[in-house]
């Protein structure tokens, strides 16, 4: 006997729909914001961000209206305050709406927090209120030419001269560069090796900065993706977080947070794509019967629904194991981006492929959820 979609694969594409399960009363109430934002203000832009490269501010600072500019900040500088678990719900929650536009607050977020937390109250006065305002926007320069997984290794130099550094290399493929107003940047003030790296903030506008011309890219155009070029570019050393030395401690302490928060955006586009497929089933007709009657198909969006619950478990678990300062938290970061990036793409990709949903472009976004921050490959290093 064949069963049907409400008795096989339903209870768990409902089961996956159900993001808000195990959540507080305050986790849902956002969590429905958020899917009401997306929605609303993201989802019906989305393929003109994408098509005619928009970077979508003015969307962006009325995500900042309710709180998304400095999920994680502390409320004294203008952030929300929320956990990382409350962050991945949020992030999640947005990215059914716009991925690549959700990619893009995720890492804005990230560079106001490291502000936040490795700044001393002049910094963190200075930058964080605009940045959780959104009235700024930033960009985490890490990635350079010659040194994407292998960051210990970087070349850009910060030469001290009095009372500030000098600036000299570049960096490849930073999300919001040219765009952005403010500039998280991992440079060298030492020896070789991790200990040699300190971390500057740059302002746009700054003598020596420049940008180069806008990355071509298959999908995620709604974020520009720039060189960042420092051509003996003066920053004040006031403008360093932490001590000199401190800086690749900071950046992979932003990337902790940085992996579970892009993981949360795979979960989205699989999310919306199984929204897709669902409407899809239920109203395409062949051989005189709707495809929800399909047992093949039936297993198959069982799978992907089970695909998405399992990678949402992971990473919930991953970003409750980062806001407790756990041992393992490090190991399930990696683990949970790794896992969601690579099963949510396939979630997505194969909902195209069985269905041939041409609203669907989430498979092309997911895929560049591999890529950040850092190749999904590369984490293999981080886990025991």
């Amino acid at each position: 006997m064949r069963l049907g979609i409400d008795k096989v694969a339903w209870t768990l594409l409902c089961y996956a729909r159900i993001a808000s399960h195990g959540l507080t009363d305050e986790q849902k109430e956002f969590q429905k914001v958020a899917f009401d934002f997306a929605a609303n203000e993201m989802a019906p832009h989305m393929a003109e961000w994408d098509q005619k490269e928009i970077f979508p501010v003015e969307t962006m600072r009325k995500a900042a209206q309710l709180g998304f500019g400095g999920i994680y900040v502390q409320p004294d500088v203008g952030g929300s305050g929320l956990s990382r678990l409350d962050t991945s719900v949020i992030f999640e929650a947005l990215s059914t709406g716009c991925v690549s536009t959700t990619a893009y607050i995720s890492i804005h977020n990230m560079c106001a927090w490291m502000i936040d937390t490795f700044g001393n109250n002049e910094q963190r006065e200075k930058y964080c209120p605009d940045l959780c305002a959104m009235e700024k926007f930033a960009s985490y320069c890490l990635t350079e030419p010659g040194s994407g997984s292998d960051a210990a290794s970087l070349l850009t130099t910060a030469q001290c001269n009095g009372d500030h550094y000098i600036l000299n290399g570049s960096k490849a493929f930073i999300s919001g560069g040219g765009d952005t107003d403010v500039y998280v940047v991992m440079c060298r003030t030492g020896g070789k090796g991790p200990k040699g790296i300190s971390c500057l903030v740059v302002e746009k506008g700054t003598p020596g900065l420049s940008f180069g011309k806008k990355e071509q890219k298959v999908g995620w155009n709604s974020q520009p993706t720039r060189a960042v070029i420092f051509e003996d570019c003066a920053v004040p050393v006031s403008n360093r977080l932490g001590e000199e030395g401190q800086g690749f401690n900071i950046a992979m302490k932003g990337l902790n947070g940085g992996r579970i928060n892009i993981a949360s955006c795979s979960l989205g586009a699989a999310h919306a794509s199984l929204l897709l497929a669902r409407e899809h089933l239920l109203v395409r007709k062949q051989f005189g019967e709707t495809l929800s009657n399909n047992q093949y198909l039936q297993f198959r969006l069982a799978e992907m629904a089970t695909k998405l619950v399992a990678s949402r478990l992971m990473v919930r678990e991953a970003a409750k194991a980062l806001q407790e300062g756990r041992s393992d938290a490090v190991s399930l970061c990696s683990m949970a981006k790794l896992f969601a990036t690579d099963e949510c793409f396939s979630v997505s990709y194969n909902n195209n492929r069985i269905f041939s949903l041409n609203k669907d472009t989430s498979y092309l976004y997911s895929m560049c959820t591999d890529l950040q921050p850092g190749s999904s490959n590369v984490w293999w290093l981080w886990l025991p």
